[in-house]
């Protein structure tokens, strides 16, 4: 299927006239006579931009010639590897292929080996693999790495002569355990009014990271930090994000900073927005933080305190305006010093998490705001916007239905005001067994996320403007703000170019799409690698999917998935009844449906094609059907 950017239709095209093309391909198409079929069909008679030209695969190797069979199951052909295009490549080794040609009558492109991981099934193989195979650079070019080690890390007085002077006020980092670039910071004093200064300080990246230089080309070409669950691979690399741009305490910082005076309501008063130095008296870690909360002993006891209350305050006027309180559990392992996943805990969201957020969304709206809103002798400029589009109307209905089998009766048919109703039913399912398969259907009627200069608004989080301004070090798009931000209010100048800033905003959604793909790729790895240990064993499970192939088990103890595949499920012939979102029994009318409790088997774990498979413990039909 083609996706047209021409004609509202996708068009259809028939396997023979596919050609070359392959999966995410730019190509060209004669549309060919609407006959029977629905949509548009069409042959391919162009290749005007490869999506990828190189791949993740294993070398086979033969006498004459070698194929590099792909890892993804989207490249449906092997690439032919002379046997001199294979740079030191062994038979059965995980390599990295580039495809340098394909010939008018060849069945496979021609290509070389660009790349030699090692063996697979090791997990640093493996780990590489994943982000090899999403388009991301294994290691920062050398010359990158020295334009990195030539920044100074001594700030001089002549810079922090230019900005506002942050270091005598109160100022602390909240971040992970293991967080090592520390993006944000918090500043928090009393005013003589009664009202509370907070500074929302922001790593000033921009000041090091010079707009096209070294750092800037390949800030631009990685668009984003990756986080796999055994490492982070940074966007800049290390000793600008862990330590000149880091928010390390006890050390002088340049910062973009946004300040706001807020009333005992929570009700900005004032607000500043520039370039700032400051001084972090102490590194917190949630876990800390939120324990200092709970107690109200500790250091900063006062400061966190008055934080955590205009925090709620706000996250309770943001959910009354239609924001969308999604809180979905998110699975993280703990790993042993060789990185093999010794158990599974899930991270929840506490009123740390939830201060910082609150905070950080305050300052990301202020500055898309005061750019993006037209006003009495104020003209919106170029800028960088996260955007959320309305959920579509029709995926909103389905939902509603779908709902109606477990009890819950919500009408969404009103994308404006369906952001209440959502709220209203994930405070009702919250700790009951479906909560997770429905929060996670609930997101799936939702557009998605992405950066733009054409501003319409972020749906899920309420706001009419909103941007990404927070997160510099791990962010692209945060860059481009920071830069904006400088132009426009620092040095008062005209508009930036919007096809420019376009390209940019399109470039970062793309490769932050690649990033959560890599994400869940190393999720997956791990835990079928979680699981390996477990073949034989019995669990109990909730259905979180159900496909024509099979139905997809979530385990409860520990949110890993596996397949039960339909012709695997004895006593009956199961059809798929994709309405109701369940498989039915053909003779004995046995369901299977979204959100069913269900005891399985582990019955593989298979790490090569990150798949788990499961088995039926009991079908509950009886003995003598």
């Amino acid at each position: 299927m083609l996706i047209s950017k021409e004609i509202e239709e996708d068009v259809y095209i028939p396997p023979k006239f596919i050609g070359h093309a392959l999966d995410g391909d730019t190509v060209k198409v004669f549309l060919m006579a609407q006959r029977k079929r629905k949509s548009p069909e069409g042959q391919i008679v162009e290749i005007i931009q490869r999506a990828k030209t190189e791949f993740v695969g294993t070398i086979e190797i033969s006498k004459n010639y070698a194929f590099l069979v792909p890892d993804s199951r989207k490249m449906q052909v092997d690439l032919y590897i002379p046997l001199e295009k294979l740079n030191g490549a062994k038979n059965g080794e995980k390599v990295v292929g580039r495809m340098t040609d394909w010939p008018k009558d060849a069945s496979s492109p021609f290509g070389e080996i660009v790349e030699v991981l090692g063996k697979p099934l090791e997990n640093e193989v493996e780990m590489t693999a994943i982000l090899a195979d999403n388009g991301f650079p294994l290691r920062f070019p050398k010359h990158v790495e020295e334009a990195a080690g030539d920044i100074s890390l001594t700030i001089s007085e002549e810079e922090i002569a230019k900005r506002k002077d942050f270091r005598e006020i109160t100022t602390f980092t909240i971040d992970p355990l293991d967080a090592k670039d520390f993006d944000d910071a918090l500043s928090i004093r009393t005013l003589e009014n009664g009202n509370t200064e907070v500074g929302v300080h922001i790593a000033d990246v921009t000041h090091y990271v010079q707009e096209n230089g070294i750092l800037d080309k390949e800030a631009v070409n990685r668009a984003t930090s990756v986080y796999l669950v055994d490492r982070v691979i940074p966007m800049l690399p290390e000793v600008l994000s862990n330590q000149v741009c880091s928010l390390r305490p006890n050390e002088e910082k340049l910062t973009f900073s946004a300040v706001f005076e807020l009333d005992e309501n929570a009700k900005v008063v004032d607000k500043w927005v520039g370039r700032t130095v400051i001084y972090s008296d102490r590194r917190f870690t949630y876990e800390e933080a939120q324990e200092i909360i709970e107690s109200g002993e500790g250091e900063y006891k006062d400061e966190l305190a008055t934080l955590n209350n205009l925090a709620r305050i706000m996250r309770e006027k943001r959910l009354d305006s239609g924001a969308i309180a999604f809180d979905k559990v998110e699975v993280r392992f703990k790993l042993d010093e060789k990185k093999m996943p010794e158990s599974v805990f899930f991270k929840v969201q506490k009123d740390a998490h939830k201060l910082i957020e609150e905070f950080m969304l305050l300052a990301n709206r202020t500055v898309a705001t005061m750019i993006g809103k037209p006003g009495k002798g104020h003209t919106p400029k170029t800028f960088v916007y996260r955007i959320h589009d309305k959920p579509d109307p029709e995926k909103l209905m389905n939902f509603s239905l779908f709902l109606k089998t477990f009890g819950y009766r919500y009408n969404f048919s009103n994308p404006d005001k369906a952001a209440r109703g959502l709220n209203s039913l994930l405070q009702e399912i919250k700790g009951k067994r479906e909560e997770n398969m429905l929060e996670t259907l609930a997101i799936r009627t939702m557009a998605k996320a992405e950066y733009s200069t054409e501003n319409i608004g972020h749906y899920g989080l309420g706001f009419d403007y909103y941007t990404h301004f927070t997160s510099p070090i791990r962010r692209y798009p945060d860059v481009m703000v920071h830069r904006l931000l400088d132009r426009y209010l620092a040095k008062g100048e005209k508009s930036a170019n919007e096809e420019h800033y376009e390209h940019l905003c399109k470039h970062s959604s793309d490769m932050e799409r690649r990033a959560a793909e890599a994400e869940r790729d190393s999720v997956k790895y791990y835990q079928v690698l979680y699981l390996k240990d477990s073949v034989g064993e019995e669990f109990d499970g909730v259905i979180s999917g159900v496909t024509e192939w099979g139905i997809f088990v979530e385990l409860i103890e520990s949110k890993c998935e596996g397949m039960i595949r339909l012709r695997e499920i004895q006593g009956d012939y199961y059809y798929f009844d994709d309405k109701n979102h369940r498989i039915v029994g053909h003779n004995y009318n046995r369901v299977y449906q979204l959100g069913d409790p269900i005891r399985i088997k582990v019955t593989n774990a298979d790490l090569y094609n990150k798949r788990i498979d499961f088995a039926l413990v009991d079908t509950g039909e009886d003995d003598d059907l």
